[in-house]
């Protein structure tokens, strides 16, 4: 019975699939790279924006060929300038600094190519404070996410602007390195949220945990103790491990190309998934936690490294960042455990939550293998 449902369900989980990656290719969240320099009244900037969101938002593919060219860049190069320094504004002790725009370049980043835009503002005189207002692509991507580095009197301060933080304040002369913890915790809880490669991949090792493995097959576990404790040795493993990549990646000492990760973390999906359907593994899933946990820290580690903060905002942005992952990796855990533990005997939970769950998992991961492997897109961005 069991060899003749997995086909049928895995087909159907395919077709779902499908669906699920068109949602989330739709909901991709984004992020830009700001850097502001203030310099007694001068403020110097560089926006890092990626030109897949550019192209959303105004267009550069002229040809729509699919490629943008650097011709095609340079000839909205007054438009890119235009439209994002309307959604960004500047104020030094509550007086507007007008933005101007001074050059464009293009950059690469972990996830692809940007368009690098450098602006100059005349605040007047040195000021003590500044407020930012940052709405770039909120009208359209409620997800996207602005990654500030600021620098000024020889301090450096960074944050997230997001849709319901769009404004912010900095006191240039007293610059709290506690509102910078936190800020990039809060970034951390968003970005295993938002990471749903992260998840699958986590969610696909926690399935079995209420489950036992007999003779091949899945059976419910009679105690909630176990679980709890294989539960514990998944998550675990699985924050050592990519504690450990995202600090070394975070910090220069190790650089693996984006494509090469990206790659292997879909696999790593896969790889869980499919144990689920043919189980290997069983009570050793924390040492394929720990083995593919080394693989995701390089992922986690992209903003960070992108950001290029300086090493001493650097360390204080690791540490706040990796404890916001793991507080929302345990929130994720918190609310599954209790919820397959209640229903880890029935029928619903074996067949619909632990078999069919990974068959649409394990469908979704090959699909991202194919695209990251390759480099090609089978639903369009």
């Amino acid at each position: 019975m069991k060899a003749r449902w997995f086909p049928q369900a895995f087909a159907q989980a395919l077709a779902l699939a499908f669906a699920l990656l068109g949602a989330a290719y739709a909901h991709k969240p984004s992020d830009s790279y700001l850097a502001l320099t203030v310099q007694g009244g001068q403020v110097a900037g560089q926006w890092d924006i990626a030109l897949r969101d550019l192209e959303v938002a105004i267009g550069l593919d002229a040809d729509g060929d699919g490629d943008i060219t650097w011709g095609e860049l340079k000839a909205k190069h007054s438009d890119i300038a235009s439209y994002a320094l309307a959604r960004l504004a500047l104020q030094a002790d509550a007086k507007p600094c007008p933005l101007k725009a001074t050059g464009h370049l293009v950059d690469d980043h972990s996830d692809g190519a940007y368009a690098v835009l450098r602006f100059g503002a005349d605040c007047g005189s040195a000021p003590d404070a500044i407020e930012i207002r940052y709405s770039l692509f909120f009208d359209f991507d409620t997800q996207h996410k602005g990654l500030l580095r600021l620098e000024a009197n020889g301090q450096t301060q960074t944050t997230a602007f997001a849709a319901d933080r769009a404004t912010q304040r900095f006191e240039l002369r007293r610059a709290s390195r506690l509102e910078q913890f936190l800020s990039f915790a809060r970034e951390g809880v968003w970005h295993i949220w938002i990471g749903i490669d992260h998840i699958l991949f986590i969610v696909s090792l926690l399935l079995p945990a209420v489950l036992i493995l007999v003779r091949g097959q899945w059976r419910a576990a009679p105690r909630f103790a176990p679980a709890f404790w294989d539960v514990f040795r998944v998550v675990t493993s699985f924050t050592v491990a990519h504690s450990i990549t995202l600090s070394l990646a975070a910090l220069g000492v190790i650089s693996l190309p984006s494509r090469l990760v990206e790659s292997a973390i879909a696999a790593s999906v896969a790889l869980a998934a499919a144990n689920n359907l043919r189980p290997v593994v069983g009570s050793g899933r924390w040492i394929v936690a720990f083995l593919f946990g080394l693989i995701h820290g390089f992922g986690f580690a992209s903003v960070l490294t992108d950001l290029g903060l300086p090493k001493e905002s650097l360390l204080l942005a690791l540490v706040g960042f990796n404890l916001g992952v793991e507080v929302g990796q345990l929130a994720i855990v918190s609310a599954f455990l209790p919820f397959a533990f209640a229903l880890r005997s029935t029928l619903f939970y074996r067949k619909l939550v632990m078999s069919g769950g990974s068959a649409i998992v394990l469908a979704v991961a090959l699909v991202w293998l194919a695209e990251r492997a390759l480099n090609f897109k089978i639903l369009p961005v």
